[in-house]
């Protein structure tokens, strides 16, 4: 968190606009279920159906430069 603040900071100072990517994925407190169900061999492999991927990907902006 501190590199975006900084990020942020120096990018008010300079006056210039930047898009900052940060993620917060938190402390991993709900995941120790699944995590110990993993361990454990509990969890399945699901298959994604294609179809849905290539609907996800016609919703993306485009980003190239």
């Amino acid at each position: 968190m501190r590199v975006a603040i900084d990020e942020a900071l120096r990018c008010k100072e300079a006056g210039t606009a930047q898009t900052i990517l940060f993620n917060l994925s938190g402390h991993g407190h709900f995941d120790l279920a699944a995590y110990e169900a993993y361990l454990a061999g509990r969890l399945r492999d699901e298959d994604y159906p294609e179809a849905k991927v290539a609907e996800a990907l016609q919703t993306l902006p485009s980003v190239a430069g």
